[in-house]
């Protein structure tokens, strides 16, 4: 009987756990628009979320990872696009494959994260440098995932410089959502000249990459 009940118990403390770490970052979120992100103190969080100032830093190693909760995700987005990529297809029509449909959903690791919190990472010097560090972090995965499926090492110049290209043509298309969010541009405004604005990025690559790490 203890093996039968032990599922729905330890079921039931993961799914606590997550409902104290989203209230955790749903109040922190909500004092860093409110008053700055350099402001905000951990003990003003955890006075909010009503929780010992040791919860919110055992759930939240650092305070910038309160503020920027989708930080594995983004880092090896590009790198599970390649992976996933379909028969015949190379790295860069993957990866322009997923920009695409990440635009249509206006997915917030592609850069769609509103107006309040732009402005609150754009204010911040500290979740500024987060987020570089975020972006060589992803073109560092993406580089791995490039040597692994082309059977060459991480080192290799072809991998680097394709990987910094296809990093970078991401970035500057993150940057530009982030700038089009603070003009007080609309969602749907935006994914529409991104689609666009994306095509002619990516086309860019076509000539050097078209044909780069194709499965």
């Amino acid at each position: 009987m203890a093996t039968q009940t032990s599922a729905p118990v330890t079921g039931l403390r993961e799914a606590k756990k997550q409902e104290t770490r989203q209230v955790i970052s749903d109040h922190a979120t909500r004092l860093f628009i409110a008053q700055g992100f350099e402001r905000t103190t951990i003990a003003e969080i955890a006075a909010a979320a009503r929780v010992a100032k040791k919860t919110v830093t055992n759930y939240f190693a650092r305070k910038e990872d309160l503020a920027l909760d989708h930080q594995e995700e983004f880092a090896t987005s590009l790198a599970h696009a390649v992976a996933a990529r379909h028969p015949g297809e190379s790295a860069l029509a993957a990866l322009r494959r997923a920009f695409d449909d990440a635009v249509v959903a206006q997915d917030p690791v592609a850069g769609f994260s509103g107006r309040e919190f732009a402005r609150m990472v754009a204010d911040s010097p500290t979740l500024t440098t987060c987020l570089h560090g975020l972006h060589e972090q992803r073109e560092h995965h993406l580089a791995q995932a490039l040597a692994e499926v082309t059977g060459t090492g991480p080192d290799d110049i072809t991998v680097q410089t394709a990987a910094g290209l296809l990093g970078t043509v991401h970035r500057v298309l993150f940057h530009r959502i982030q700038t089009l969010t603070l003009a007080g541009q609309p969602d749907d405004e935006i994914a529409r000249i991104i689609a666009v604005e994306a095509a002619q990025a990516f086309g860019l690559l076509e000539p050097a990459l078209s044909d780069y790490a194709t499965a």
